[in-house]
């Protein structure tokens, strides 16, 4: 099968664009979602007019949304113009991680101050979804919950410039943080860590919260390195 069919065969099985959304913003986020799959593969050229015939759309929603994923990052242009999936090297990540992480810590210690005992509550509910699913979920839905877990965090900060930072690098991250929330061997690690944020927001303790959330960041810069490094030894064996 090409690699047109199949990405036709990845567009078919996503459900219709809703319209509570505009074009572009659908069609950017059936793009991310085609990008965290690696159904339009790291460093792969996007081809404008197949991919819009595949999705049923001009190409000019297309390309509104392919300019939202530049500014995310997860997009580059040739010097003429081109698109192509970004492929950032693994000392971009880790320095993107690294900013998040701090961010991500900040949030915590203010959540621990602001949140209300109603927000570490659902905190907590988005924990026990993900212990729960952690073996049945689909791949999406289980990170999609991931990302819930963090979002909520931040949004409990009651720090709007905070969040808006926070989007804007979890946005360039989100293949990488798939990639690391798929490696089942280390899920029970990445669980353990979610489960430690919930006690220390319980308790209010901001040090401690601080210190699990940059300490789960870090796991997510291992779990990428140890994907990269496979990817690598696969490579050389074919």
């Amino acid at each position: 099968m090409t690699d047109e069919s199949n990405l036709s065969k990845s567009l078919a099985e996503m459900a219709p664009i809703s319209g509570r959304k505009t074009l572009c913003d659908e069609v950017a986020e059936r793009l991310r979602e085609l990008i965290l799959l690696a159904k339009l593969a790291p460093g792969a050229p996007i081809r404008e007019r197949d991919l819009a015939e595949a999705m049923g759309i001009s190409r000019t929603p297309l390309r509104e949304a392919l300019r939202i994923l530049e500014a995310e990052e997860l997009v580059v242009y040739s010097p003429t113009r081109r698109p192509f999936v970004a492929d950032p090297d693994l000392e971009t990540l880790e320095q993107n991680l690294s900013v998040l992480g701090a961010i991500e810590a900040l949030a915590g210690e203010q959540a621990c101050r602001n949140a209300t005992d109603e927000e570490i509550a659902e905190i907590e509910r988005i924990c026990q979804e993900m212990v729960e699913g952690s073996e049945t979920d689909e791949p999406l839905t289980f990170f999609r919950r991931d990302m819930a877990f963090h979002e909520a965090i931040v949004t409990a900060s009651r720090n709007r410039p905070l969040a808006q930072t926070q989007r804007q690098y979890n946005a360039r991250l989100w293949r990488a943080r798939f990639i690391s929330s798929q490696r089942k061997p280390d899920r029970p690690r990445t669980l353990r860590q979610h489960e430690e944020v919930v006690l220390a927001l319980k308790a209010r303790d901001a040090v401690a919260t601080a210190a699990a959330l940059r300490q789960h960041l870090e796991t997510a810069v291992e779990n990428i390195a140890k994907t990269r490094s496979e990817q690598a030894e696969e490579g050389r064996k074919t």
